[in-house]
């Protein structure tokens, strides 16, 4: 049995940890959950980390659960959270529930021939048929208001001018009773989280001390920060998905190529499962070549490979390299095929007949949703941030024609270095 936590601390992954935790991992074969959040139909690359915690634990040997909030998801999180977030309908977070359980099956092994397949449980089934009044007796009773309020997440959300609602605070009791069910009927001795859940982990160990004088462990990993302070995993189009509908192979691939130097060192610790002398390896390469992006690649290829696939891998380097490579080539350059098949570019359609006269190119970007408004549109063209079929726009007051169309059908236009949109004229 390997040391999980010798593993994970070198990598970056450890930040809080109960003592004893170490030792019970040594010990014996350990069964351990990560609890997700159901508020979306797609996790995301925020996702990742407690995703990976349980693929580090199952290949170290111990039996990983992954619980999905079905009950939680109802109630809200405070933690990290600066106002009570919408509570979803039980259809809502049934089909976002089994959207979670689907991407979760992608990276665990479930397999009964294996000693330690993991599980899927939803904790909406135990709490589905409890009382309110059994649950305060039986729970409540254990853990006092003065050690609730004294978490940072309630301190917090009591000094914001939101305040806190009842819900909201006896969040951490219903996740508490969580680890304390998973002790009692699955032999759950541990439960891993970001650094921001601490408080609620902590009340879990507590319950399953005080109401049946069990032991219990916890670790929690930092939470994934960029080096620039921005927030991890947000582009200016919102969240990088694990769906390949929402963010696509080619999205996901670009979002990790595009990491900074001192990011992609980090996280290629975190997010693959290179061994240490390889990631020394290939940061060297990277020091005595920068310019080549040798560690920003090898982390973008590990990473959509593990979540979408070699094939997704290959389609979204044939689209990077078509895109970028050859830049500086023509857009007539791109077969008609090429602009079919590119994958992750955003596309829409226009009215052919609008062009034979000539177009506004304000105008037109703005109704194909390249821009939210004309003086959006103005400024960046101005600035020299927009180009049609490779071309850079100089004057925002010109025209488009339909003699500019590629194949006689499409408009490639691209903002900045990395947005391309294709118009399809018909």
């Amino acid at each position: 049995m390997t040391n999980l936590i010798e593993e994970l601390r070198w990598r970056g992954m450890i930040q809080d940890m109960m003592p004893g935790t170490e030792e019970q991992l040594l010990k014996e074969m350990t069964t351990a959950y990560v609890g997700f959040d159901p508020t979306a139909d797609s996790l995301h690359i925020g996702s990742l980390v407690p995703i990976l915690l349980l693929v580090h634990l199952q290949k170290a040997g111990h039996k990983p659960i992954a619980l999905v909030g079905g009950a939680t998801g109802m109630v809200g999180d405070p933690s990290g959270k600066s106002e009570e977030r919408n509570m979803l309908s039980e259809d809502v977070l049934t089909r976002n529930l089994e959207c979670v359980r689907k991407q979760l099956e992608k990276f665990l092994d479930f397999s009964s021939i294996i000693p330690n397949p993991a599980e899927i449980l939803n904790n909406y089934d135990w709490f589905k048929d409890m009382r309110f009044l059994d649950f305060i007796r039986d729970t409540g009773k254990l853990i006092t208001v003065n050690y609730m309020m004294a978490k940072d997440s309630v301190k917090k959300r009591l000094e914001s001018e939101q305040g806190m609602s009842f819900t909201e605070f006896t969040y951490q009791l219903v996740q508490g009773y969580d680890f304390y069910w998973l002790n009692k009927h699955k032999n759950c001795k541990l439960q891993m989280g970001g650094s921001d859940q601490w408080g609620n982990i902590v009340t879990g160990t507590e319950l399953i001390r005080r109401r049946q004088g069990g032991e219990a462990f916890a670790f929690t990993c930092p939470l994934i920060k960029k080096a620039d302070g921005g927030k991890f995993g947000k582009t200016e189009k919102g969240n990088i998905w694990l769906d390949a509908e929402k963010t696509s192979p080619y999205q996901f691939y670009q979002f990790w190529l595009n990491a900074t130097d001192e990011d992609a060192t980090s996280w290629i610790k975190i997010f693959t499962f290179l061994s240490k002398e390889t990631i020394d390896g290939i940061i060297d390469q990277h020091q005595q070549a920068p310019e080549k992006r040798i560690l920003q690649k090898q982390l973008a290829e590990a990473l959509t490979i593990f979540v979408h696939g070699q094939s997704a891998l290959e389609t979204a380097i044939e689209t990077t390299q078509k895109l970028f490579a050859a830049v500086k080539a023509p857009a007539s350059a791109l077969s008609l095929e090429d602009l079919e098949n590119m994958e992750g570019i955003v596309r829409s359609t226009y009215d052919r007949k609008q062009l034979e006269a000539g177009v506004d190119i304000l105008i037109f970007l703005t109704d194909n949703g390249v821009f939210e408004s004309k003086g959006a549109a103005r400024k960046m063209v101005q600035n020299g941030g927009v180009s049609i079929n490779r071309e850079k726009l100089i004057d925002p007051a010109s025209l488009i024609h339909s003699d500019q169309l590629l194949h006689e059908k499409y408009i490639l236009a691209q903002v900045g270095k990395k947005n391309y949109y294709l118009i399809e004229c018909i």
